[in-house]
């Protein structure tokens, strides 16, 4: 009999339809349909500038939205030719790494959810609130952030971050060792699990299948391994592996890749070079921003010369103290300091430009394709510059496309129960699918 299974389909995120053709229980022929969330990333990317495709950037994995946001700045400043300082790149990995953690979360929940593990869903719900607590914290969103900058970030980390950082991953670190007691020798969940939705290593790179996907078939393959960036390099950490290529394997992978995340935020925090994250009052007196403003308006310079800009939340970041740790020096890419901004012409008139319609970021004519490790494998972005304000092109190789395309592969031949399992595995994410 032929069966539809979606998109209305809880399991199936209401944007996947699988026609599946089944002889009793069996899957003997799967036919996937995606394309029911398409909301035409790359086409509107070309009407923004540089830095205005950043909030349509967390909306491709909206559950780890940090590496979407670091991967696009990266491409665009790697066509820039542009350096952003160090203390930024450490930001970039805490924040990545974190995001990854919450992505495995949800991944790892919301498929014990469906297999019936319902209070496991609870817990690592709970560890991810603790999570995204931090991202709140650090960007002022929990989940479409907007936190990256070409050429930076949008604000440090604030004070008190590291310690509540720490208690965070050890909250987590407790709710996996609950979890791993709960699933990992549950003879239900391992029975469901095992032998189901594989793949072998040579099938799953012929279908360029990336990260824990192809890492659960025993291919030890990770972009901050083999293609490094950022300061992946200078830290310790192991690339779990699989060896049958199954759904219980590919939850190994994932939750020992948790592990390793935390291991990687944990030496992120202690080597990040040092450098203000509150603003100092022996480098000035403080002054609202809003009065600094008023002052300049009316020409009134000599009263704002030895001040500095105290800031609301929102533009944390933008004064001079900390501006040249999270900021790339380089004019022509990122918005200067508030205090330069209002309080001499070169300031504003650099402001002006990188804000003014048909001004901006110009790099360079010239095409670039930039990999990160995104929580589902390899995100790369592909951008082309025609010397304008905003990009001629931008593409997206998003890494869960490649493992939707082997969906047919993995279902034939199991169960029809054991369609949930392995879709959940693949951990689809609607809108880096469709884009």
């Amino acid at each position: 009999m032929l069966l539809n299974v979606g998109p209305a389909h809880p399991a199936m995120h209401g944007i996947i339809r699988i026609i599946a053709r089944l002889d009793g229980e069996q899957v003997k022929g799967v036919d996937v349909e995606i394309g029911y969330l398409h909301r035409g990333f790359e086409k509107m990317a070309e009407t923004v500038d540089y830095n205005g495709v950043m909030p349509y950037t967390d909306r491709l994995n909206y559950v780890s939205p940090l590496i979407n946001n670091m991967g696009y700045c990266m491409a665009v400043e790697k066509l820039l030719g542009v350096e952003v300082p160090e203390r930024c790149e450490y930001i970039r990995v805490i924040m990545s790494e974190i995001s990854r953690i919450t992505d495995h979360l949800t991944c790892v929940g919301a498929t014990a959810m469906e297999l019936g593990a319902f209070t496991v869903f609870l817990y690592m719900i709970k560890a991810r609130e603790y999570l995204w607590e931090l991202v709140e914290m650090v960007t002022g969103a929990r989940l479409t952030v907007s936190y990256g900058r070409v050429g930076g970030v949008k604000a440090d980390l604030p004070e008190g971050f590291e310690e509540r950082c720490q208690k965070a991953l050890q909250e987590t670190r407790t709710v996996l060792v609950e979890s791993d007691a709960l699933l990992t020798r549950n003879r239900i969940f391992v029975d469901r699990m095992s032998g189901t939705g594989k793949i072998s290593a040579d099938a799953a790179v012929s279908y360029g299948i990336p990260g824990p996907f192809l890492r659960g078939s025993g291919v030890a393959y990770d972009v901050r391994k083999d293609c490094p960036y950022s300061v992946y390099d200078r830290l310790q950490f192991d690339v779990p592996v699989g060896t049958r290529g199954d759904n219980l394997d590919r939850y190994l992978v994932r939750m020992e890749e948790m592990e390793q995340s935390m291991r990687i935020v944990e030496q992120a925090l202690h080597d990040i070079p040092p450098g203000p994250v509150m603003v100092n009052p022996e480098t000035g007196r403080p002054i609202p921003a809003a009065e600094m403003v008023d002052q300049a308006k009316v020409g009134n310079i000599a009263s704002i010369a030895d001040t500095v800009a105290v800031t609301d939340p929102t533009l944390e970041g933008s004064a001079k103290p900390l501006h040249v740790h999270i900021a790339a020096d380089e004019k022509r890419v990122f918005l200067p300091p508030k205090e330069d901004t209002y309080g001499n012409i070169e300031g504003l008139m650099q402001h002006f430009k990188l804000v003014m319609y048909g001004h901006g970021v110009r790099p360079p004519k010239g095409e670039v394709y930039f990999p990160v490790e995104g929580a589902n494998g390899e995100l790369g972005f592909y951008v082309v510059s025609d010397g304008g304000s905003g990009p001629y092109r931008v593409r997206v190789r998003p890494p869960c496309f490649a493992i939707m395309s082997a969906l047919p592969k993995l279902l034939v031949g199991d169960m029809f129960a054991d369609m949930t399992p392995t879709f959940g595995s693949v951990n689809m994410i609607g809108g880096e699918l469709d884009r």
